[in-house]
């Protein structure tokens, strides 16, 4: 089985990459952060393919900008060249700037955009009309913040509500052949991207991104006919699907 994985540099994409692979998977790890291109924060889509293999998995790095469309169609034909299927596109890739947007740039705004809401889009058009018919998922990872705009930043509020939106409809449009649903992360699970834009003496009990793979996983075992869901992450844990809270202790760097 083949998973793809953007947003694979870090956090909860480096978690799930790694999960997935103890589960059998063979995964294509995303990022645009790279050893070729690093960014500012730790970690790259190589040292995440790496980390796979050391623990006995399979994976491979991919620098791609899911901005980039010319970039994500010839990234979908390169899945498809080696590997011949796609079973699992997990698009985590996201970026939340904390500048109120009307303070902010009408530049950083489109950026929102492109990362949050046309990256899954190019990534579920080239990907998923070839991906494994009848036996597919896709999971476009989600926020709380899509149904709290108290949350502050309108952005990445308004794009992931419409992300959860453009999932139900693809669902839709993809029906008995792939599975389109969201995952919403409604707690505050720890990732070096989110914690760079807290203040210094922000104090938040962060919980370990093994709680995503939890629910990633199960969700990828569902049949097609398990589409068009929004599953919360406090509700699969009530459901007994997503572990109890797993704190993680981590100080910003």
């Amino acid at each position: 089985m083949i998973a793809v994985v953007t947003g694979a540099s870090r956090g909860i994409g480096k978690q799930l990459c790694l999960d997935l692979a103890k589960a059998g998977y063979e995964v294509a790890c995303a990022a645009r952060s790279s050893a070729e291109h690093p960014s500012k924060l730790p970690g790259s889509v190589d040292e995440t393919a790496a980390m796979v293999r050391a623990a006995g998995g399979r994976a491979q790095a991919h620098a791609l900008d899911v901005r980039d469309e010319d970039a994500v169609r010839r990234f979908a034909d390169e899945i498809y060249r080696d590997h011949g299927r796609c079973d699992l596109l997990v698009n985590n890739a996201a970026i939340a700037y904390p500048t109120p947007a009307l303070q902010d740039s009408t530049k950083r705004w489109r950026l929102g955009v492109d990362v949050n809401l046309n990256g899954p889009f190019y990534l579920i058009y080239y990907l998923a009309p070839r991906m494994t018919s009848g036996a597919s998922q896709v999971i476009n990872v989600s926020s709380g913040a899509a149904v709290f705009p108290e949350f502050g930043r309108a952005n990445y509020t308004a794009t992931k509500a419409a992300l959860e939106a453009m999932s139900q409809a693809l669902a839709h449009d993809l029906a008995g052949k792939v599975g389109v649903n969201v995952l919403r992360l409604d707690l505050a699970v720890w990732s070096e991207g989110f914690a760079a834009t807290l203040p210094d003496d922000t104090d938040i009990a962060f919980e370990h991104p093994v709680i995503m793979s939890d629910a990633v996983l199960w969700m990828a075992k569902q049949p097609v006919s398990y589409t068009a869901k929004v599953e919360t992450i406090t509700d699969l844990r009530a459901r007994g699907i997503v572990r109890p809270p797993t704190p993680m202790t981590a100080a910003k760097t």
